[in-house]
């Protein structure tokens, strides 16, 4: 038995094949090059895109916020675009949970497109909760905008993250057929003619 064992390890070892590595340096000028080629690739893709180009911003590696205008005149807010939901809600003017206190808030007395709803609004996610009413105004992510969006203004919120992150809302992504209350997710309800959308990241 141990001599056939042998037999094998010595007819592997002679079918084996050597694959030579070869070391490349990384200097300076390599990494220069790389990185005018990735910018040219991502320049050159963006520029073929039909619509509007958002900026994101990377918050330590853990979140992106875009900026998003509701109201008129537009009221600004640092909103997660969340790809795993699919309504816009922003802490209300109204909110008397801790994180309202230190995040922008939706002021609807101060917007003249202001539509009242009032239906309770009420969302779970697996970091916690938000409660609190549906509203209904202009809404806009870069150039793209919806007339008529209606989305959550939240009046209280359970869960850590909410305390934690820099957050003053979410902009939900997904699709409608999981949206509270059946609300039109902004994506639908804007002006695009082509719904779809991206992410680019360095």
């Amino acid at each position: 038995m141990q001599k056939l064992v042998l037999l094998a390890l010595v007819c592997g070892a002679a079918l084996a094949e050597k694959i030579p590595l070869f070391k490349k340096p990384l200097t300076k000028k390599t990494l220069e090059t790389q990185r005018a080629a990735y910018e040219s690739l991502g320049t050159n893709f963006l520029s073929s895109l039909e619509g509007s180009e958002v900026p994101l911003k990377d918050y330590m590696n853990t979140q992106y916020f875009a900026m998003a205008q509701v109201g008129t005149p537009p009221q600004t807010f640092t909103v997660v675009p969340d790809t795993g939901s699919s309504n816009l809600w922003l802490y209300s003017h109204k909110c008397y949970s801790i994180p309202c206190w230190y995040h922008s808030t939706f002021d609807s007395s101060k917007s003249s497109t202001y539509e009242k709803n009032g239906a309770a609004f009420d969302i779970s996610y697996g970091s916690g909760s938000v409660k609190g009413f549906v509203s209904k105004d202009v809404a806009a992510l870069g150039n793209v905008t919806s007339k008529d969006m209606q989305f959550g203004e939240v009046t209280s919120v359970s869960g850590v993250s909410f305390y934690a992150s820099k957050m003053s809302g979410i902009l939900g992504l997904a699709y409608g057929s999981i949206s509270v209350n059946h609300l039109p997710t902004f994506v639908d309800s804007s002006d695009l003619s082509d719904k779809s959308f991206a992410f680019y990241l360095h």
